[in-house]
């Protein structure tokens, strides 16, 4: 890192449900391996749905650790199973999606919501040890919103007092899966995962970045990003899949697809942006692996048992393995933020 500049650190990390164990598994290896918190070494973390429950309490101090402990603990509360019915004139088929398609949701809200509380506590936005950015989108306004920490150089006033457990709610809050997260706070206004337009957020950290604290008249005059994958599938189909397809064909690849694109091209993008704008940038994303055909049906946003977190924590370390011999990784890690929130 050049020592005349003063770099704004930012990490990001992407959407996927349950498989944010997989992104805590790496950020809790980071840890062991540096020795350290990864709130004290990041100016601003962004996270979109469950990227963002880790986001909020990565910014609570709360070690990788532990968050992976969250998820190995509350993914059946959060993720019940459903029971196989056989259902006339359909066949066998997954309660759950049943629900899904026709019935408010494959899951309830209150597994979810006790288990951000129980993590969360009172915790509000204000207590943030970092800036955040937690994409969700309002169904009320009809736009995309992100949620922040309220900070002096955007003259922000607005979601400080929000309890981080309902910020937690509104970002993950997925469509079919969950039922819309409506907050009090806010007058009542509904929210929905913001997987819909921001699985990736780290454009969303950048831009917040360049608007408020890197540039020539600003504090800051360069950028440094690590940005988190969810673990997913990516070898794709075989050609001659059937063409018209229902709500029932797509089954939970209809979300799943859109999130993934929206991912794969903000990352082409950053890359992109790093190669041809004049934008002092040091760009890291730490990819998904590969995954059997055998291993596909563990990889899904709400398959939680046992054998998917084994699965998710083995792939966390083989990418840890790599990636923590990154000297931009290294550096992330072994220099501190300096961005200093004062609580007062």
């Amino acid at each position: 890192m050049d020592k005349n500049k003063k770099t704004f650190k930012i990490l990001s990390i992407d959407g996927g449900g349950i498989k944010g164990l997989y992104s805590s598994s790496i950020l809790k290896r980071l840890e062991a391996k540096f020795k350290c918190l990864t709130s004290d070494h990041f100016d601003m973390i962004c996270g979109t749905s469950t990227g963002g429950l880790i986001a909020l309490a990565l910014a609570s101090k709360i070690p990788a650790e532990e968050i992976c402990k969250f998820y190995e603990e509350k993914g059946e509360l959060i993720f019940p199973k459903h029971p196989i019915r056989n259902i006339p004139f359909i066949g066998k088929i997954d309660t759950g999606f049943l629900k899904q398609i026709a019935k408010g949701g494959k899951y309830k809200q209150e597994g979810l919501k006790k288990s951000l509380i129980e993590i969360f506590g009172d915790r509000k936005i204000g207590d943030s040890n970092n800036l955040l950015c937690i994409p969700s989108y309002s169904v009320t306004e009809a736009k995309p919103k992100v949620f922040k920490y309220d900070h002096l150089e955007g003259d922000l006033s607005r979601d400080n007092g929000a309890l981080m457990s309902d910020i937690a709610l509104a970002t993950s809050a997925a469509p079919t899966y969950f039922p819309m997260a409506e907050l009090q706070y806010y007058n009542n206004e509904q929210f929905i995962d913001g997987g819909v337009w921001a699985n990736n957020p780290t454009l969303v950290g950048l831009l917040e970045a360049l608007n408020n604290f890197v540039g020539t008249d600003k504090s800051y005059d360069k950028i440094s990003v690590l940005s988190l994958s969810s673990l997913s599938i990516t070898g794709g189909n075989p050609v001659g899949l059937k063409n018209e397809r229902s709500f029932k064909d797509w089954g939970s690849d209809l979300f799943e697809t859109s999130m993934n694109g929206q991912s794969y091209f903000t990352d082409f993008f950053l890359k992109k942006i790093t190669e041809i704008s004049d934008i002092n940038i040091d760009y890291i994303r730490i990819p998904s692996v590969s995954i059997s055909k055998d291993q596909e049906s563990l990889i899904q946003l709400d398959v939680a048992n046992k054998e998917a977190y084994d699965l998710m924590k083995i792939k966390a370390e083989e990418q840890s393995l790599v990636y923590e011999k990154d000297e931009k990784i290294k550096e992330l890690f072994t220099t501190k933020k300096t961005y200093i929130i004062n609580h007062g």
